[in-house]
This record gives structure tokens, C-alpha cells and sequence, in this order.
């Protein structure tokens, strides 16, 4: 009933098991020490505190950014966010680019227009800025409720037709210094 293993003994047996146990718990600690880094990763981004681990993931660069908008940064934050539109998959991207639109259309509500004209312009650019990242976000991924209701959102708030001579040039209703709007 021999199986002709001469070459197996207990003695080799029991090194190679062995090498297998200093192994595994060697990958076990790798694992334990991973999960522990990741914990504290995620402690760190809800409480908005720049994470010691992974610092140049997507996930920390989303965070930094995320955080930056939500303190009113919104220059440093789209920078942060346009480098992240390069990312590889397209749900990824088209967060990136919702989160830019709710920057764009966040900072276009809290711009006080009344009846002054610049301020009545920077609105229109800021909400059109708006439109373009939640249409490229649709465009990536039309499953996201959330950015086509902002996309209505802020269609509904753009005029149809950009008001003519409604810049910062010579008068309202004038679009190049004396020609008038309309039909005369």
C-alpha cells in the first residue's frame, strides 16, 4: 500500500507546512494592517481632515475637493475636480462633473442680481457653467436623478435666448454701440 513518495518525509513535510504557516499569517497582518489604514482613512474624510493613507487616490482627492466646496472654495475645489475628470470609468467622471455643476449652480444662487447687470451676467454664466457639467454628467451616466433634476433645474432658470446687449457695454437694448435691438 506504499505510493512510492521516497522523496516526502515528515521532516520536509514539516518545514514546508511550516513555511506555509509564516506565510499566511504574514499575509493576515498585511490584511489587518490594511483594514486598520482604511478605517482611518474613512474617519479622516468624515471629518474632513486631510488622510494620512492614500493621499493621492481618487477617493482622497474626491474628498479634498468635496470638502473645499462644501467650505465655500470653490476655485480650488473645481481644480481639484477637473483633475479628476481624467479618471477611468465613466460613473466616476460623471460625479466629478455633478459635483462640479452643483458648485457652478450653488454659487449662481447665492449671487444677490437684483436689477444690477454684471451681476445679472455673472448668474447667467455661472448657471450656463452649470448646464455644461450636468450634461456631461448625464451624457456619462443618464441613470443619475439627482443631476438631471439639477440639469432642469437650472435649464428653467436660463433664459431661453441670451438677452442681447444685456452686457457691460454701452446701454441695455443697444448691441453694437448704435445698433438697436429689434426690428425697426
Amino acid at each position: 500500500m506504499a505510493l512510492g513518495l521516497t522523496f516526502l518525509t515528515v521532516s520536509k513535510l514539516t518545514w514546508g507546512l511550516g513555511i506555509v504557516v509564516v506565510l499566511s499569517g504574514a499575509g493576515i497582518a498585511q490584511q489587518v494592517n490594511r483594514l486598520d489604514q482604511i478605517n482611518s482613512f474613512n474617519e479622516a474624510v468624515m471629518t474632513s481632515d486631510p488622510p494620512k493613507t492614500d493621499k493621492l487616490s481618487y477617493e482622497a482627492k474626491y474628498a479634498q475637493a468635496y470638502w473645499l466646496a462644501k467650505k465655500e472654495y470653490y476655485k480650488e475645489s473645481t481644480k481639484l475636480f477637473t483633475g479628476l475628470t481624467q479618471t477611468s470609468t465613466a460613473s466616476n467622471r460623471a460625479a466629478v462633473f455633478h459635483n462640479i455643476g452643483n458648485m457652478f449652480f450653488l454659487k449662481a444662487l447665492r449671487v444677490d442680481s437684483g436689477n444690477d447687470l454684471r451681476a445679472r451676467d455673472e448668474v447667467e454664466y455661472l448657471l450656463s457653467e452649470a448646464k455644461t457639467a450636468y450634461k456631461k454628467a448625464v451624457k456619462l451616466d443618464n441613470s443619475n436623478w439627482g443631476t438631471r433634476r439639477n440639469l432642469d433645474r437650472v435649464l428653467s432658470l436660463l433664459p431661453e435666448v441670451p438677452t442681447p446687449g444685456m452686457s457691460d457695454s454701452d446701454s441695455p437694448g443697444m448691441i453694437m454701440s448704435n445698433i438697436p435691438v429689434g426690428l425697426p
